[in-house]
């Protein structure tokens, strides 16, 4: 049966089935090649979309604007707002929807973004909320299809780190969805609340994969055709630096990590920004305080052939030019 996603927005992959996921993989790739050889079919010519901002970025807002350029559409970016101050959620959504043909929003609540979705009557897609992010699994798996010559439901999928964050639970939805076998690693006190576990398995199951949370890195990442890990201190999480860094050090990515997989081919994926060296403020602030050179991976790893993140990262604007062209 054709896949008719227009209309629709992209909140959580929840709300989406293995069979729209894989089309708009599929679609990714295809507008992906077209832009390759140079082929603009302006598929969102005529389309205004705008872009809500709460919290910085540079791959999101790169991805959506660079997208609809390509296919014709116009962009608003948005950070000046009177949304939640002046103005309610409600009466914006009502707004926009009237000005616009889509809208991303990128922020903390993801009751923000289902309330843009219910009253602007037009598809919103969650760029980031502090529960999900959807767009970055749809260019994690794309990444995986181009770089791994086997299906993505035989893929063992394994996240070290924080796994209660935003990133780790729409992996675990994606790969509930796909039929993957995924396994977090993580300390316990970072496990995903034991509810969203037996939902995530309940869908797992369904689909014919395996969803899998443990501590033991050694068995959790054996076999392992993809690691992917995010980073340890989020925005808002600063003052917990210390506990954080204490807690997950065991569970860096390591060139050790690499061959307890046991899989000379094993590729690592990171959604970025990574603190692989000491480049940055952060990580140099990090370093001064804690004497730590690298974080969530080292840099051995990160600039290593098993490291595919900036494919990942440039991903990002395919699937999410999918996402655009079949939902408007």
């Amino acid at each position: 049966m054709p896949i008719n996603l227009k209309g629709r927005s992209l909140l959580t992959l929840k709300d989406y089935t293995q069979e729209e996921i894989n089309y708009l993989l599929e679609l990714s790739i295809s507008l992906k090649s077209k832009k390759i050889i140079g082929i603009q079919d302006n598929l969102l010519l005529g389309k205004n979309i705008v872009l809500i901002f709460e919290k910085t970025s540079t791959r999101t807002r790169c991805a959506f604007e660079v997208a609809a350029f390509d296919e014709g559409a116009k962009v608003t970016f948005l950070t000046n707002s009177q949304m939640g101050k002046k103005e309610s959620i409600e009466d914006t959504a009502k707004v926009l929807g009237r000005f616009y043909d889509g809208i991303e929003f990128r922020g903390f609540k993801q009751e923000t973004v289902e309330q843009l979705s219910k009253f602007s009557g037009i598809p919103v897609w969650n760029g980031l909320t502090d529960m999900y992010h959807p767009t970055q699994v749809l260019a994690d798996f794309m990444t995986i299809k181009e770089q791994i010559n086997k299906p993505l439901k035989d893929i063992k999928f394994v996240y070290m780190g924080d796994a209660r964050n935003n990133v780790a639970n729409s992996l675990m939805i994606g790969a509930a969805k796909i039929g993957m076998d995924f396994v977090a690693v993580a300390p316990k006190e970072l496990f995903p609340d034991s509810d969203f576990i037996d939902e995530i398995k309940s869908i797992s199951l369904a689909n014919g994969g395996t969803i899998q949370v443990t501590e033991n890195i050694e068995q959790g990442v054996k076999n392992a055709d993809v690691l992917y890990t995010d980073v340890w201190i989020s925005m808002g999480e600063e003052d917990k630096a210390k506990e954080r860094i204490e807690m997950l050090l065991p569970y860096q990515v390591t060139m050790d990590t690499i061959r307890s997989t046991e899989n000379k081919d094993v590729i690592f994926l990171h959604c970025l920004p990574a603190f692989h060296d000491l480049n940055t403020e952060f990580a140099q602030k990090i370093y001064n305080q804690y004497g730590l050179k690298e974080m969530e991976v080292t840099d051995e790893v990160f600039r290593s052939s098993h490291s595919k993140v900036f494919d990942e990262a440039e991903n990002r604007m395919h699937t999410i030019k999918a996402v655009m062209v079949a939902t408007l």
